[in-house]
């Protein structure tokens, strides 16, 4: 059985294919899924995190905007970018621990994206749960 880890993982790689215009992608998540060994409970949990990221991404994609000095979410790489929204994603509509969704952010960018991306992520989502709780 998969981790959290593993799912956000995949997710993340879905929603990259899908950013570089594999717009079909969405016909094979679930042999993705089951490839991955994502069944029963992780499959709902994944399932809610990519369709909910691809149901809120201009609000996400607004969102992480605001965060931005010098960029704007379309200007990052597309592993960046997905890792952020789905990070945004579940900040803002999860009931997860803010800690544990910037952590976990983290922790795939060190795996996933460059090597100045694991502090840039940190910073923006950081920004997001401090603009939410005001």
């Amino acid at each position: 059985m998969a981790t959290r880890h593993q799912v956000r993982e995949s997710v993340i790689s879905l929603l990259y294919a899908k950013d570089i215009g594999n717009e079909k992608i969405d016909k094979f998540v679930d042999e993705i899924f089951e490839e991955r060994k994502i069944r029963n409970q992780q499959k709902e949990f994944a399932l809610g995190l990519y369709n909910g990221v691809i149901a809120n991404l201009k609000a996400l994609d607004d969102e992480i905007d605001k965060h931005l000095s010098e960029w704007k979410v379309h200007d990052l790489g597309n592993i960046e970018r997905a890792i952020l929204r789905l990070g945004a994603y579940e900040i803002l509509k999860s009931d997860l621990d803010d800690a544990v969704v910037i952590n976990e952010a983290i922790e795939l960018s060190k795996s996933l994206a460059s090597d100045t991306a694991p502090k840039f992520i940190n910073g923006v989502l950081d920004a997001i749960v401090k603009s939410k709780a005001k």
